[in-house]
């Protein structure tokens, strides 16, 4: 069956057909974790090749996220055997330790304005108002996880890797520098000098506010191929993927929404023997990848838990003025990188294990080409 069935059959709590990842847990539950069913046995895996991946998106790294503590400690429970992956399934444990889950108290009968809480109660006819329950940002630790899992073995297999970086802070637009700005501060930000983001997220919490932010992802390696013809095109789900993201309103593909001002003469990535001259398609031709860099950009939403007063209805249907405490990211963008690149290692691992499955003898008498440009 094709993918998008299986995804919704599981009760849209597993990702994935072959590389399939089962998410569980609550944001203040005793732990929270996901099952990785068929990755390939033989990789050597270890907690040490997931958690500095965790270390980059867990809560409380600076003043400009929640201040939550959590360790973000994983464990991997089983599937691995002498350091190696058995082919069997892994489960991996991340427990949660800074839960407070007073907070919530008073919001325990209301609806946070444009959060999940209004969507779950009227769905299942009863919610975990404590952190967000299951709708929390929370839940993306064990993507995280599975995503290194899966980045470890792309790059053992093609040298394909991910990065991510933050391209837009509320109305403030970010030159892109250098990749190698990304991890030496607290935005993924690809410059230098973060001064001015650091002033205006200090101004946003002290207004008791919140903002959006834009993030480009990357995957640099990727082999020509992956991706099906038609509803299982490789772009179709990246997109997929990435609007399971908490927060995230909007997905481009290479030049996105920019190709519609764009003439045929300068959109279509023109050969040459070389390579190609430019990647407006973003590494996906008719689904399947070119072997270009795959380039995504998401867009995301202002944090919807802030502690201004904002208007709503409780379970009863009567008014009510909603303000929401407790420890929360004032932009979600902020942590936002990392668990895009792990989406994105998700979808290709899962594409590179179904095309070895069905296309792995295929040869071709044309060599693959790669961007001439960059």
């Amino acid at each position: 069956m094709p993918a998008l069935w299986d995804n919704h059959a599981m009760s849209g709590n597993t990702f994935g057909t072959l590389f399939a990842v089962t998410n569980f847990g609550e944001s203040h539950g005793p732990a929270i974790g996901c099952v990785i069913d068929g990755c390939p046995p033989g990789m050597p895996l270890s907690e040490s090749d997931i958690q500095a991946d965790l270390d980059r998106r867990r809560p409380g790294t600076s003043r400009h996220v929640t201040q939550r503590n959590e360790p973000d400690a994983v464990e991997i429970l089983s599937g691995v055997y002498e350091g190696k992956t058995t082919g069997t399934p892994i489960a991996l444990l991340i427990r949660n330790t800074d839960q407070r889950s007073k907070d919530y108290s008073n919001i325990a009968e209301s609806f946070r304005p444009g959060h999940a809480d209004y969507t779950y109660w009227h769905k299942y006819g009863i919610r975990d108002p404590r952190g967000g329950g299951r709708s929390s940002a929370r839940l993306t630790a064990p993507t995280v996880a599975a995503g290194a899992v899966a980045k470890k073995w792309l790059a053992q297999r093609y040298g394909t890797q991910f990065r991510a970086c933050m391209t837009q802070l509320g109305e403030l637009a970010i030159p892109f520098e250098s990749w190698e700005h990304v991890r030496s501060n607290p935005f993924f930000a690809p410059v230098a000098d973060v001064a001015q983001y650091e002033d205006y997220m200090d101004a946003l919490r002290k207004a008791g506010d919140s903002c959006g932010a834009r993030i480009r992802v990357q995957a640099t390696g990727v082999p020509v191929g992956l991706g099906e013809p038609l509803y299982d095109k490789l772009d179709a789900d990246i997109a997929y993927a990435m609007m399971g993201l908490n927060a995230v309103k909007g997905v481009e593909i290479g030049a996105g929404f920019a190709s519609v001002s764009q003439r045929g003469t300068t959109h279509g990535d023109s050969m040459t023997p070389g390579g190609f001259e430019t990647n407006n398609a973003g590494g996906v031709l008719g689904g399947i990848s070119t072997g270009q860099d795959l380039e995504v950009s998401i867009a995301i939403k202002p944090t919807s838990s802030i502690i201004s007063p904002r208007a709503s209805i409780d379970i009863h249907g009567n008014s009510a003025e909603v303000i929401t405490k407790g420890r929360h990211d004032p932009c979600v963008g902020i942590r936002a990188a990392p668990i895009a690149e792990a989406l994105l290692a998700l979808v290709v691992m899962d594409h590179a294990l179904r095309h070895r499955a069905q296309c792995a003898d295929v040869t071709s008498a044309v060599p693959p080409i790669q961007a001439s440009f960059l």
